[in-house]
């Protein structure tokens, strides 16, 4: 018999919206395979300490980056700079290429580990790797071309988060086919290479029970044949599997796609690829509004990354627009300047204050709280763009569960709704969890998971490596 374990919630927030008296039950897969609400706790039976949210999946994540987090808020000088003066994403991107340039794979899987423990810390039980540093400092494969994937996977199995990997194509610098540079030569791949890597690394994540899909880096980055002739593959492997591409993060970006193409890069997107349900479109920050149309009701979920969008100046993404037209979304850590679910999710809805000058701007009749609503519509976006289930607390959904602490004195005597809102609103995210579980299994108990003294360990010494003289 499949051995059934359960967990009885007074409040709990379901694809529907709150319900009481809930009990989860989950076999010993990880597999939810029950939930009845309106019932009493049986005799002996676990109970939460608090309301139980769904776990919310992280749906880009590029994790070396992390091992610099918070080392590039000063001014720079960099022939990348912004022709206009002072710093912006394209100064940042140069001091990111210079670490990536000293990244080796025993300090990539070091500094994933300890992000990875971060992340379900913070409520993040899931998380989609765009991965991109490929090959040794010289820009050579290593001896086994998925070295640095290999390392990724062991770092979420370490962990215990789910993953979603996606292997990044790179191959050119700029629209119109232009040349890669030298500090590029980590991520670059011809489109043979990175099928091929994709067929090695599939028996690899089915080991790891992880989910495989392809990240075209963005449209600067693959020629228009190559974008294709990937795509193609990668479905005729997994006519499922996820595709992830930046777009429009910048409006330099936005700029340089019209004079090649005479269209803006979402537009060029939705007019050229089989862009569906199966695409995630990370950033999609400048888009006029029949892009905005368009990419809502073509399926793809719009990837929105407040905390780095922020720290680098991208922009805010239009959001009641785009909501309004049942466009689907879900959030991301991305250069994990934070890596905090609540600080994601409050900014995202901070920054539509600031630009409409108004409040509570993504709520919605159904769902007034916007908390409730943040959190249900991060959760179904985020599980879409990671092709795993991972879509609430619903049978046949992965038990992927995180329960606030209702003894805390920031959320004592408030229900479940209310709860949220000051989890999102007035905590700092981490401090009133309680729980976090994956598959059932709990990683994280108040605020400690069992390998983080280790982790935190090895992830020091790496960061002291790369950043040694």
């Amino acid at each position: 018999m499949t051995a059934v374990t359960s967990l009885f919630a007074p409040h709990a927030l379901l694809p529907g919206g709150w319900a009481r008296n809930v009990r989860l039950q989950w076999d010993a897969h990880g597999v939810l395979t029950s939930v009845t609400t309106d019932v009493a706790p049986a005799p002996g039976e676990s109970q939460a300490a608090g309301p139980v949210l769904p776990g919310m999946p992280n749906l880009h994540s590029h994790a070396f980056q992390r091992g610099f987090a918070g080392l590039t808020e000063y001014r720079s000088v960099s022939q990348t700079a912004d022709p206009a003066g002072g710093d912006s994403f394209w100064s940042w991107r140069a001091l990111m290429y210079r670490f990536a340039l000293r990244l080796s794979p025993d300090a990539l899987e070091a500094i994933a580990t300890q992000l990875y423990i971060e992340m379900l810390s913070a409520g993040y039980t899931s998380v989609c790797e765009f991965h991109y540093v490929h090959h040794d400092v010289d820009g050579k494969p290593y001896a086994d071309p998925a070295e640095m994937s290999l390392r990724l996977l062991r770092a979420a199995q370490t962990a215990g988060i789910g993953m979603t990997l996606l292997p990044v194509l790179y191959q050119t610098a700029g629209f119109g086919g232009k040349p890669p540079q030298d500090d590029q030569r980590r991520f670059l791949n011809d489109t043979d290479a990175m099928l091929a890597l994709l067929e090695k690394l599939a028996p690899h994540c089915a080991a790891y029970g992880a989910r495989l899909g392809l990240a075209p880096h963005s449209l600067r980055a693959v020629p228009p044949h190559s974008l294709a002739q990937a795509v193609a593959h990668l479905h005729a492997m997994d006519a499922t599997a996820p595709v992830h591409i930046h777009i429009a993060e910048q409006q330099k970006e936005v700029d340089e796609c019209l004079a090649t193409t005479g269209v803006r890069p979402v537009q060029w997107l939705l007019d050229h690829a089989p862009v569906d349900a199966r695409w995630c479109l990370v950033h999609a920050t400048h888009m006029d509004w029949d892009e905005r149309r368009r990419l809502a009701h073509s399926g793809a979920v719009a990837g929105i990354c407040p905390t780095t969008e922020a720290n680098l100046g991208d922009g805010v993404f239009d959001a009641a627009p785009y909501l309004a037209q049942n466009g689907a979304w879900g959030i991301g850590s991305d250069s994990h300047a934070s890596v905090s679910v609540a600080e994601e999710l409050r900014l995202f809805e901070y920054g539509q204050r600031l630009a409409m000058q108004r409040r509570n701007v993504l709520a919605s009749a159904r769902h007034p709280q916007v908390a409730d609503l943040v959190w249900l519509d991060a959760v179904a976006g985020g599980a879409r763009a990671s092709a795993r289930p991972v879509a609430g607390l619903a049978v046949g959904q992965r038990a992927d569960f995180v329960v606030l602490d209702g003894n805390h004195p920031t959320l004592a005597g408030l229900d479940g709704s209310r709860a949220l809102a000051t989890h999102v609103f007035a905590s700092h995210g981490h401090e009133t969890l309680a729980e976090v579980r994956t598959g059932g299994m709990c990683r994280v108990q108040h605020g400690v998971h069992p390998q983080q003294a280790e982790a935190g360990r090895l992830f020091a010494e790496a960061r002291a490596r790369l950043l040694a003289d």
